[in-house]
């Protein structure tokens, strides 16, 4: 029984061992009609990473021929379905570039913008891809606005410019949990400066406005004065834009807060018309000196 088993085990590895030369064999082949059929055999079968490396080799043998568009279509789509996105885009940008007109063109075209947005990072990372990626898919789109593919694009579109807005938004939001709040006040600026749909507007006019807030209210007291002011400027034109916001209930303590810490509270109502002048007037004061002190 012992010999019996040791037999079965050494037919076993000698079968494996065949297998493997054979697909060696045909690696090194030069009979292209049988390496044709051989690469497609593994693709179909799923076994994309030999179908790739068969139409590899394939593509020197039938380079010039009737043959070479569609081996080289294939080659970038196994490399495409074993998930090797790099090489798949490589191949498809390529065969494009050598073959305008092959009726595998049209395809290749969107399988390589996929490639290109597969292959984008994390918000965290490099945004190098995404950028990348975002000017194919624009091209592709304004190029063949009828294609069949026109959803799967736009949808692309949506995701990759959304990560953009999430990296501007969490690199303005860091200063805030720093507690750096003029900082703050100035990254989340920037962000709307750069793009003012960015899609957490809601989120960074919040925090526009309690990053002044937080400021006025950690200062000396010399200073809380103009940045109060500054802060209730951020908290109207908050509630001009969001006044069924979910953060209006705590925009609405704070800028009570800073209405009693301006002195605001406890005037009779003629006394409250002349404060409210007199503050729109200075306000308006902070605003003309900033706007000159950024000329200078």
């Amino acid at each position: 029984m012992k010999l019996r088993n040791i037999c079965i085990a050494l037919v076993f590895v000698l079968s494996m061992a065949s297998c493997k030369s054979q697909y060696e064999i045909l690696l090194n082949s030069n009979d292209s009609d049988l390496k044709y059929e051989a690469a497609f055999d593994y693709y179909n079968r799923g076994k994309f990473s030999k179908a790739a490396a068969l139409f590899e080799s394939l593509s020197v043998l039938t380079n010039g021929t009737e043959r070479d568009d569609t081996v080289r279509y294939y080659w970038g789509l196994s490399n495409y379905k074993f998930k090797d996105y790099y090489t798949a885009e490589t191949n498809f940008e390529k065969f494009i570039e050598s073959y305008p007109r092959s009726p595998f063109t049209s395809e290749a075209r969107f399988l390589r913008l996929d490639c290109l947005y597969r292959q984008t990072l994390r918000y965290e990372l490099d945004q190098t891809p995404t950028y990348k990626a975002i000017s194919s898919i624009s091209e592709y789109i304004l190029e063949y606005p009828s294609s069949t593919h026109m959803g799967e694009c736009r949808d692309m579109l949506v995701e990759l410019n959304g990560r953009l807005d999430r990296k501007a938004y969490e690199g303005a939001r860091l200063y805030y949990k720093m507690e750096d709040y003029l900082a703050s006040r100035v990254a989340f600026g920037n962000v709307l400066k750069e793009d003012a749909e960015n899609i957490y507007r809601e989120d960074i006019l919040y925090y526009i406005a309690m990053s002044s807030y937080k400021y006025a209210h950690l200062s000396v007291p010399a200073k809380q004065k103009e940045r109060y002011l500054t802060f209730v400027d951020d908290y109207y034109n908050f509630i001009g834009e969001l006044p069924d916001s979910d953060y209006r209930k705590e925009l609405d303590a704070a800028y009570h807060k800073a209405q009693k810490a301006l002195g605001k509270q406890g005037m009779d109502t003629a006394d409250s018309e002349k404060s409210e002048r007199d503050f729109a007037k200075e306000r308006r004061k902070l605003v003309k000196e900033a706007r000159k002190s950024e000329k200078k």
